[in-house]
């Protein structure tokens, strides 16, 4: 299941639980996986495939990693070679068209995580009108009833 799959790689690898990876979890990342980087490497990482320039990884940026990986567009000794070498998926035994499907499948997860927290805001948002219709209701109640007092 593509869902449990996201929600392993957030658990595994994103600490700060806000859907990115930092460069503190990019470190902790590597060194998990044997092959600690330097501060500088650490940083090039996240920069080959930082789209949006905001010094992290989104879901999105860090399957760039493996798409680039697949299309043999990282350098051998980089810390992202390294890092799509030692990961969940071998791209050399998986090869390019297994390599499509597990990213389709991430995408697929995406979508769905962020239909499931729609879901979720619009239950959120239902009870918290619903509150707020009870307590008018109730201070209509009592204005009502002070009437006949």
């Amino acid at each position: 299941n593509p869902y449990t799959e996201f929600k392993e790689f957030s658990r595994k690898y994103d600490t700060g639980r806000d859907g990115f990876i930092d460069l503190m979890e990019l470190k902790l990342m590597m060194e998990k996986l044997g092959a600690p980087q330097t501060h500088l490497g650490l940083k090039n990482m996240i920069k080959e495939v930082d789209e949006d320039f905001d010094s992290k990884l989104s879901f999105r940026e860090f399957l760039l990693i493996f798409r680039k990986a697949a299309a043999g567009e990282l350098e051998e000794d980089s810390g992202l070679h390294v890092l799509a070498r030692l990961s969940e998926i071998d791209v050399s035994t998986e090869g390019v068209k297994g390599a499509k499907s597990f990213f389709e499948a991430k995408v697929q997860a995406i979508n769905m995580s962020s239909r499931f927290e729609e879901e979720i805001k619009a239950e959120q948002e239902e009870r918290k009108k619903q509150a707020e219709e009870m307590k008018q209701r109730k201070a209509a109640f009592k204005e009502l009833q002070s009437t006949f007092k």
